[in-house]
């Protein structure tokens, strides 16, 4: 399994939302490698993969020795870890797609937009790991519990980054996990997803949803497909 696939690296991939990403990379046949400050804790996440996916191509490190490996590195840790993870795992991604899934929340009132001076987490991770790194954002608006069901998930992915190639690329793992992806153009359009989320927060308390989503409205026509 995981032949002519990318080897995906979760940093903080013991987490709720970077575990059930995972979850559903590893049942879709791609090599993962989950990361942790504590290679043990990793491990102990890898078992719990496996009791439900026996044979996959899964994988437990501490952080930089898992992005080590990688083709793809995907952040998934709370905002108040964001520049230490991407100081920390920065030598191992020189020449590799960084995937940024951090929304800039400021706990204790999370259903309130907060954006950080660079404009957005994604544009920070970018200035952060320097321009040998393509940095995408994505997964922000996903209700994390919702990956680790087998349920089809009523929510859109917005991909956003500067190089096309490197969207596209995040667009195959987007699809690769049950979801749709969509190009939300340049990194700076990350603003608008990582604002999303605390509305989204919002919407769930207000209305009580258990994890809103989004969806984009329309087909795309015979012409765009594809492109």
């Amino acid at each position: 399994m995981g032949v002519g696939r990318p080897r995906i690296a979760i940093i903080g991939g013991t987490g709720d939302l970077g575990g059930g990403l995972a979850r559903r990379w590893a049942k879709a046949g791609y090599p993962v490698v989950i990361g942790s400050r504590a290679r043990e804790k990793a491990q102990a996440a890898v078992t719990e993969i496996l009791a439900e996916a026996p044979g996959a191509a899964v994988e437990g490190d501490e952080n930089l020795a898992a992005a080590a490996v990688a083709d793809v590195v995907v952040l998934t840790v709370p905002y108040a870890n964001h520049r230490a993870n991407l100081e920390h795992i920065r030598p191992a991604l020189e020449g590799k797609i960084l995937v940024d899934a951090t929304v800039p929340l400021q706990p204790p009132k999370v259903a309130r937009v907060h954006l950080p001076p660079e404009g957005s987490a994604a544009v920070a991770a970018q200035q952060i790991v320097g321009d040998g790194v393509r940095v995408v954002s994505a997964f922000q608006n996903v209700g994390a519990a919702h990956l680790r069901e087998e349920h089809h998930i009523e929510c859109d992915v917005l991909v956003a980054g500067d190089a096309v190639e490197a969207r596209d690329a995040v667009l195959e793992l987007v699809a690769a996990a049950g979801l749709r992806g969509w190009h939300a153009g340049p990194l700076v359009n990350s603003v608008a997803a990582e604002a999303l989320t605390s509305i989204l927060i919002g919407i769930n308390r207000r209305y009580g949803i258990d994890g809103a989503g989004i969806r984009i409205t329309g087909e795309p026509s015979a012409a765009k497909a594809g492109k």
